[in-house]
């Protein structure tokens, strides 16, 4: 019995000093835990439960001169079905409804979506496609159909919402606007406005500190954002919506009554240098017609300019004082010849014995480069000095990617030759951008002074100005007032009686000067010839308000009317016409004070509005743009506007309670 007992007794102990170590393992696993993989863990678990999400920012709009909207952000919805998430009963209650629903929004038969929700739901499919690229409205007329209206733990509709950048003029100028995009291998990258102004549009995001509750669902921690989101600023554009839609469909008519392969057109503003109109199409295809915005030809190509370029000649031979307009030279029937290399005129035998200022009128190249090789031949430094005092032998600074750089050789480099400056003369050997060539000629119309072209002028946070762009002057003399006089005399000439003549009218002056250009590119072993047909002056040509730029690349030949004057010229006297002839009347008003009747009645029914605390959504439809702005900014509420005119569409629907941290979007038409 007592060796039993003893038995007993160690198997008791045994057992409790087992207990024991297991006791010590587990406390030393706890303080392990505790103080070394404690914190880890907590780490990991914070990590699954808690995350930083960002809150993007609003990006700011890009207005035109006149306030039309070129470019601004609009969301954009894509609707997906977690079929897990409702319950059978739900589900098979709500179905048929929802699938009438769509179809009368979508079009395709009720029994599609029928089978393709009961589809996803057998095979548990918890993101099965529904809708993409839906508008604000939209998304909330889908969001209260049947079973969706559940909301997404119990109707299964998951929202993918993203913003997207939208240009109301459509493709009118959009080469100019740019884009600011991440590209297929996640590299940012951009163009134009968009993209040069980007500091300003963007904005900064926020972030906000959210707790997995469930099923992918989210939800803040806090009331306040970890850091609150910046929107982007607005970019106030100097270019004018109805002056750009008559540059732009000038232009494209005659790229496509000549097949040509490209061209630009600008309009600037003489005395501030505001471009106030600017478009560059090109075929996508040569073998078809359509015309598209793909390239800013305007400030990226440089090429040789041709006859344009006779107006260096001009300001250096006047400026000078090498000769006058008077002084005669002999066209030598239309040939004259430097180092084995022949310059010909485009009239057959020439122009006989003719004065400079006719030979500039009538764009003869035996003439004018007579002229410029008689007078610099012993010193040609100094005709290229005068052109580099114009500022020709650099790009003009703009706040643009991909500008292109000119070419004025240099007596100096290795390339220069006995030929140099006699080519230089007709516009041949140099490279100049159209803008470059439009700055120049824009100069003369504006007295002498070259302003820098300007196409934002001014960055705004609603009505308070963040940043003003004023003009800017390259050179604030680049010649004499009397040379200035004379230079303005012969352009006006050259539409009257020169090579513009087809272009003159006695009831609306213009000044300016024709070019046509003769390019050559290597294929096949041999050479491509084709023309570069351009005209470029001011107008009025008395008190001028705005200069243009027209060029033409690869013009039809057939007809053989190839020139500026033919391609080119009729563009720059459409736009010319049509900005004076059709613009609004700007007949003064007498009785500023007197008062009308309907506009008492409207402007008394608005201040009733306005004045009374509103704590809903009002319904704004019918209402006038101005005045639904004014109506929601009184209720702090943030408002981008897209179009012009009465109010169609609100994204916010008449009836929801005013939350000022919201953006309410207004459709015009």
């Amino acid at each position: 019995m007592e060796i039993g007992d003893k038995h007993i007794s160690y198997r008791i102990y045994l057992v409790a000093f087992g207990i024991f170590l297991m006791a010590i393992a587990v406390a030393f696993k706890l303080s392990k835990i505790q103080w070394v993989e404690g914190p880890k863990l907590r780490e990991l678990a914070k990590k699954e439960t808690v995350k930083s999400f960002v809150i993007p920012a609003n990006k700011g709009n890009i207005y035109s001169s006149d306030g039309s909207l070129l470019a601004t952000s609009i969301p954009n919805y894509n609707i997906r079905f977690d079929a897990v998430a409702p319950k059978r009963e739900a589900f098979d209650k709500n179905i048929k409804s929802l699938s009438d629903s769509l179809n009368l929004m979508f079009g395709k038969p009720s029994s599609y979506y029928q089978n393709l929700f009961s589809t996803a739901r057998a095979s548990k499919n918890r993101y099965m496609f529904v809708a993409r690229d839906l508008s604000y409205t939209e998304y909330m007329r889908m969001k209260s159909f049947p079973l969706f209206n559940l909301g997404p733990n119990k109707g299964g509709m998951i929202t993918e919402q993203e913003t997207i950048r939208k240009y109301p003029i459509g493709k009118i100028a959009l080469r100019t606007i740019g884009y600011d995009r991440v590209n297929e291998i996640g590299k940012r990258e951009g163009k134009g406005i968009e993209w040069s102004f980007r500091k300003y549009l963007n904005g900064k995001d926020g972030k906000v500190l959210k707790q997995k509750i469930a099923k992918g669902q989210w939800k803040p921690i806090r009331d306040q954002n970890e850091v609150d989101p910046q929107d982007g600023f607005d970019v106030i554009s100097t270019i004018d919506v109805y002056i750009q839609d008559i540059a732009h469909h000038a232009l494209l008519k005659q790229l496509q009554d000549y097949k040509a392969e490209h061209g630009c057109v600008v309009v600037m503003e003489t005395k501030t240098g505001k471009v106030k109109a600017i478009s560059n199409l090109g075929k996508l295809n040569p073998k078809d017609s359509t015309y598209l915005e793909t390239t800013n030809y305007a400030i990226a190509e440089a090429h040789e300019p041709g006859s344009t370029f006779k107006l260096v000649d001009m300001i250096a031979l006047l400026d000078d004082h090498k000769i006058d307009t008077s002084k005669v030279y002999d066209s030598q029937g239309g040939i004259i010849e430097y180092r084995g290399k022949k310059v010909r005129d485009s009239h057959e035998g020439g122009y006989g014995r003719i004065s400079l200022a006719r030979g500039f009128e009538v764009s003869s190249n035996t003439i004018m480069v007579q002229a410029v090789y008689e007078n610099y031949k012993k010193n040609p430094q100094e005709f290229v000095d005068r052109i580099d005092h114009m500022g020709l032998n650099k790009p003009l600074g703009l706040p643009f990617q991909g500008e292109g750089r000119p070419y004025i050789p240099q007596p100096k480099d290795k390339q220069w030759s006995a030929i140099s400056l006699p080519w230089m003369a007709f516009g041949y050997g140099v490279s100049v951008t159209p803008l470059q060539t439009l700055t120049l000629y824009n100069a003369v119309a504006n007295n002498g002074e070259m302003v820098k072209p300007q196409f934002v002028s001014e960055i705004k946070e609603w009505n308070k100005t963040i940043k003003k762009y004023d003009k800017e002057i390259i050179n604030p003399k680049i010649c004499s007032d009397e040379t200035i006089k004379k230079l303005k005399a012969v352009m006006q000439n050259v539409v009257k009686r020169g090579t513009g003549a087809k272009l003159y009218s006695k009831d609306f002056s213009m000044a300016g000067k024709t070019g046509t250009a003769q390019a050559n590119y290597a294929k096949n072993g041999g050479s491509e010839k084709h023309y570069i047909s351009s005209f470029v002056g001011f107008f009025p040509a008395d008190n001028p308000k705005y200069s243009c730029i027209v060029v033409v690349h690869k013009p039809n030949t057939s007809g053989n009317n190839y020139y500026g004057a033919d391609v080119a010229g009729p563009v720059f006297k459409r736009i010319a016409q049509k900005i004076f002839t059709d613009a609004p009347s700007t007949n003064e008003i007498k009785d500023l004070n007197r008062k009308v009747s309907k506009q008492e009645i409207a402007y008394n029914s608005f201040n009733a509005k306005v004045q009374i605390d509103v704590k809903v959504i009002p319904n704004l439809k019918g209402m006038s743009g101005m005045d639904a702005v004014v109506l929601l900014e009184n209720l702090k509420l943030k408002v981008k506007v897209i179009g012009v005119g009465k109010v169609k569409k609100q994204s916010i629907p008449a009836g929801q309670p005013v939350d000022k941290t919201q953006t309410i979007i207004l459709e015009l038409s």
